[in-house]
């Protein structure tokens, strides 16, 4: 096995050093930070937040006035079938499976860490506030989507960019976005979406199994894991998006199911500490206390992980949703939102929450740490931690939960890879099936190599993507305007015709 090792740490070396100059210049470039009010943050974070604000205003807070009708849309309520693959619940498990992962987990406790439990009340701000910015983006994915003869459907940014823009008179601009689009989705869905699930996966789980003197410590068992990973991707990805969407439509529901009762668990034996954690929070957000910054630090703090985690305005989801089977764009929109309700609102609230009220030796201890020397703490100890407090046995299934969703991630960022694959090199079955292999063969080299150069120069790519993607949906919003007026009024002459229609005359009761 020394061979292997020896040959994964030539590659390692190699790849870093011809990354690293572009991955140190994408980093500065989109993460480099601006300062208010003595507080510094990367200013893609304002990006991300600023277009959440713009569009809750331009459609008047449709996450608040329409979430019962995103419910309604996602219970099968209004359904009328439609050209596509997936019912809205596969599309909406779909996309949150490719958000909801470590940055639930691990994210939050860093941000809970370095910003104090008022960081939570900020996270639920951002996390509403992307609401809308998902509404904007899922609708043009379906507005603008391609439907293909054997039933299937491509959407994303790569089309409404391109289409869009050019029904508006500006095609050149669209077609360089969509490309630029494309480029982006690809580079992160190999890397980042892909490379460090299987890697940050096996890492894990070679923790809890003995390290590395135990059975995973090998080369040849990361080789094993990362084939073993492969081959169920495979599987899956082989299927195309209705595989997938049964998958998360199973997986997506169960995995949030056991992460949040456990949530729970924790809360309810401390129930009596509940009061003071949501003072905590509360107080925590506006006049917080050893926070660099102020109020102004934790709120950027809290913003930047809900930023992070649900990704609205990224132009990833909107791959998965635009598969839906709808005749109505915006119903897909308002599907959407739920994500970043279910991402942010509640799952990281959940993962800080617990955090907070079982207030562990070692949180306290992290955030002197972080105090003292704005190091950034190991969020994934903290979390297992808390949950550790009421059930020993807890990082285990912690463990197994962090397994899934990197899986879930892995075949959901492996659709929205494939699609940017076939906009940039098309759509034949050779080119497909070069792509899955080429995939698959990412996800083995991730459980093997640590490529940190190239995994923050995907991460630096897909905020990229972020600029290509919200400067469109500011150009594209009055389209989704119409698409609600129509579908509204849609709906108020579907109810009116309900109304007006003879009832029937109960049948005459038996003698």
């Amino acid at each position: 096995m020394a061979s292997i090792d020896s040959f994964t740490a030539s590659v390692e070396s190699t790849v870093n050093g011809f990354f690293d100059p572009a991955s140190t210049f994408m980093t500065g470039l989109i993460f480099a930070e601006v300062t208010v009010f003595g507080v510094s943050f990367p200013w893609i974070v304002a990006w991300l937040v600023v277009a959440g604000a713009v569009f809750s205003l331009v459609f008047g807070f449709v996450q608040v006035h329409k979430i019962k009708l995103a419910a309604d849309l996602v219970r099968g309520k209004h359904d009328e079938g439609g050209p596509g693959e997936v019912n809205h619940f596969q599309a909406l498990t779909s996309a949150v499976s490719g958000t909801v992962g470590l940055g639930n987990i691990a994210g939050v406790a860093v941000a809970v860490t370095i910003g104090g439990p008022g960081a939570t009340f900020w996270m639920i701000l951002c996390g509403l506030l992307g609401m809308a910015t998902k509404f904007v983006e899922c609708t043009l994915g379906v507005k603008y989507r391609e439907e293909h003869e054997d039933g299937t459907v491509s959407g994303g940014p790569m089309h409404y960019l391109r289409k869009g823009l050019a029904e508006r008179g500006l095609g050149g601009l669209g077609k360089v976005l969509a490309v630029l689009a494309s480029v982006c989705l690809l580079f992160f869905g190999l890397f980042g979406g892909n490379m460090f699930q299987s890697n940050q996966s096996y890492a894990l789980l070679k923790s809890v199994t003995g390290g590395d003197n135990g059975l995973l410590g090998s080369s040849a068992g990361a080789l094993g894991f990362g084939l073993l990973i492969a081959a169920f991707a495979a599987l899956v990805l082989i299927g195309g998006m209705r595989s997938i969407g049964q998958v998360t439509s199973r997986l997506v529901p169960a995995m949030a199911g056991v992460y949040i009762v456990a949530c729970l668990v924790v809360i309810l034996v401390n129930i009596t500490h509940l009061p003071a954690a949501f003072a905590e929070i509360v107080e925590g957000a506006f006049a917080p206390r050893g926070v660099a910054g102020g109020m102004i630090g934790v709120l950027i703090i809290g913003f930047q992980r809900a930023a992070f985690s649900n990704e609205a305005g990224l132009g990833s989801a909107p791959i998965a949703h635009s598969a839906v089977k709808t005749r109505h764009p915006v119903t897909e929109g308002l599907v959407s939102m739920l994500e970043p309700f279910i991402d942010t609102v509640i799952i990281c609230t959940m993962t800080a929450l617990t955090i907070v009220i079982a207030s562990t030796p070692s949180w306290h201890k992290a955030r002197e740490v972080a105090a003292e020397t704005g190091a950034s703490p190991e969020g994934v100890t903290l979390t297992s931690d808390a949950f550790a407090t009421v059930m020993p046995w807890f990082p285990y299934v912690l463990t197994v939960a962090v397994l899934l969703f990197a899986f879930s991630t892995i075949i959901t960022w492996g659709y929205y890879g494939l699609k940017a694959w076939t906009h940039l090199f098309g759509r034949s079955r050779a080119s497909e099936t070069t792509f899955k292999v080429v995939y698959c063969l990412f996800t083995v080299l991730g459980a093997m190599l640590t490529l940190g150069a190239l995994l923050n120069l995907a991460d630096a790519v897909l905020f990229a993507l972020a600029v290509v993607n919200i400067v469109g949906l500011y150009l594209l919003a009055p389209v989704v305007k119409k698409e609600l007026a129509s579908f509204l009024a849609h709906l108020r002459h579907k109810e009116a015709r309900r109304k007006d229609a003879p009832q029937e005359a109960p049948e005459p009761e038996a003698v």
